[in-house]
């Protein structure tokens, strides 16, 4: 069980009222979430330790004394740490975050559920899943030139879109998967949530034997070498995918062109060859004003590396970004060697920022200088939602989706318009250059490096952890439990609201500003359901009192009926 820091209070407060003294299988919690992005990684990761200490000190305190392992703020991305430290074929895990699935890229069951469900399986519970439908995606053909792991997901997003995935496991497979890296493989995974699977998966390959290796677990990449048959699916299947799957789309990646999806949604998807007559056709901003590469889907060392070979380009060839420019690493592992290799060294003469190794941006953790005047605007990230308001709180960005060497190249150009395949760009010297193809290693050649990872480990003796919250705090607040039932059924019960349209874990409960009440039951309930539309009246945070047949907002009317 993997849980971040913003979903893990709540779990955590849960777990503490089941009356167990250790967790019933191997747990972590990610300090991630907290994180502002705002100056630099080390001043914006001091301003968090001060602002969240209450809560660090409430997560680091009950995983000391269950047994459960904390990675503290700035040790990573809790997806890129699971990759890097947990994740293994054929095994199973759960995860407090949508993103959990990233781990399929490591042949891992990896599923993203509530926190109740995390409570269950630590307190030696069962699980359950109802039985999903599985989706197969053949790959054939090779990737080359500006197209890469990112483009699949994206051209996969725009068939099935952010639907389509619902209730189904996707599987990768076809001479195509076999030769995606394994943090490639992750990649697409990981945006498996945006296409509502329940997970997605790829067989066990040289690629995840690699970087198994790679990441200090030969072991682990041996005993899967040995047992290389039951993490696959049988050559039946293969070769009659028709039969076995529920669906199958089929992607040649000889094909496959470079992708923006966006803006406000992950599944609208264009082939940057499109994207000028799309602009043109839906008056979307093509002036870019910031380009973010980073985040849980897009940190690798690969990700970094093959970014890095566009700025080395620019920087060489006398460019400037046009645009703002950010990059967020997705671990300290990664992070040191990076910097290590040159690559931070690169992006900072190219004028980029460096934020911490958090979520940041990505999840509303950012502090967007003037986004409070809600101008219409462009940005392109390499993160995996653009859901209105997602990044900055301004409704009127336009946020697209992008590869991390795409990004960098756009963030370069400042026009979203650029298509970096054939576009040429002007240098300070009035010199027409033309960006060459990203290049970049799968793994660092001189190996990963790091002198602190960031993990702490519980407590032998958690008897003698005492676990402290102030009774008047506005972040923690101790859970009471509920009476038991009398036997009888609820009546009376009137309708809150009925969202219409697409109702996402953004419009249910946001994140950003609000993830600082996680851990408190009262106040994180002012953000429910705040920002779905009221089907009644096509307002948001808006709902009629059936008591009193007044509006109000949506916590106001639920608290009148509790």
């Amino acid at each position: 069980v993997a849980m971040q820091d913003a979903t893990a209070q709540m779990a955590l407060l849960q777990f503490m009222m089941a009356g167990k003294s250790k967790v019933a299988v191997p747990s972590t919690v990610h300090c991630d979430h907290l994180i502002q992005a705002k100056e630099h990684a080390s001043s914006d990761l001091s301003q968090a330790i001060d602002n969240n200490g209450e809560v660090y000190d409430f997560l680091e305190s009950v995983s000391n004394k269950h047994g459960i392992g904390f990675w503290k703020p700035g040790a990573g991305i809790i997806h890129q740490v699971v990759l890097e430290n947990y994740a293994f074929p054929g095994g199973m895990m759960i995860g407090t975050d949508s993103h959990t699935v990233n781990a399929g890229g490591l042949g891992m069951i990896a599923i993203g559920v509530g926190g109740a469900d995390a409570v269950d399986v630590m307190a030696d519970m069962p699980w359950e899943l109802k039985f999903p439908k599985i989706i197969g995606v053949k790959l054939t053909g090779e990737m080359s030139g500006w197209t890469s792991a990112k483009d699949v997901i994206l051209k996969v997003a725009g068939i099935l879109t952010v639907r389509g995935g619902t209730g189904a496991i996707v599987e990768y497979f076809g001479p195509g998967a076999k030769k995606l890296s394994c943090t490639g493989k992750g990649t697409i995974c990981n945006m498996g949530a945006e296409i509502g699977a329940t997970t997605s998966i790829f067989a066990y390959d040289n690629q995840m034997a690699k970087y198994l290796q790679a990441t200090g677990r030969s072991r682990v990449a041996d005993l899967a070498d040995g047992i290389a048959e039951y993490l696959r699916a049988d050559d039946e299947v293969y070769e009659n995918p028709e039969e076995y799957y529920d669906q199958v789309i089929e992607i040649n990646l000889s094909e496959l062109e470079p992708h923006l999806n966006g803006p406000f949604t992950p599944d609208r998807a264009t082939p940057i060859s499109e994207m000028a007559e799309a602009a043109a056709k839906n008056d979307w901003p093509t002036k870019i004003e910031v380009g973010l590469i980073g985040s849980c889907t897009n940190s690798s060392y690969e990700d970094i590396s093959r970014a890095a070979s566009i700025a080395k380009q620019a920087v060489e060839k006398g460019l400037k970004t046009k645009a703002a420019f950010t990059i967020t690493p997705g671990s300290e592992q990664v992070r040191f060697t990076i910097e290590r290799d040159g690559f931070i060294d690169i992006f900072t003469q190219l004028g980029a920022k460096v934020f911490a190794n958090a979520c940041g941006p990505c999840i509303g953790q950012w502090v967007r200088h003037g986004s409070e005047k809600e101008e219409k605007n462009t940005i392109v990230h390499s993160f995996n939602r653009n859901f209105a308001k997602r990044a900055d709180g301004n409704p009127n960005t336009h946020a697209f989706v992008a590869s991390p060497e795409l990004v960098t190249a756009l963030a370069i150009a400042g026009d979203l318009t650029f298509n970096p395949i054939k576009d040429t760009l002007v240098n300070e010297k009035g010199e027409t250059v033309l960006l060459e193809k990203p290049v970049g290693d799968e793994l660092p050649r001189n190996g990963f490096a790091v002198e602190d990872l960031g993990y702490q480990k519980p407590s032998a003796v958690g008897s003698e952890i005492e676990i402290k919250i102030e009774p008047d705090s506005e972040r923690i607040q101790l859970l009471t439990p509920f009476e038991p039932w009398d036997g009888k059924n609820i009546s009376g019960m009137k309708l809150l609201i009925k969202a219409k349209g697409k109702c996402t874990t953004d419009h249910i409960s946001m994140a950003g500003p609000w993830l600082r009440f996680r851990g408190h039951m009262d106040n994180i309930s002012n953000n429910m359901l705040t920002g779905a539309v009221n089907f009644f009246n096509e307002k948001t945070n808006s709902v009629k009192n059936q008591l009193t047949g007044e509006y109000g907002t949506v916590p106001d009317v639920q608290r009148a009926y509790k």
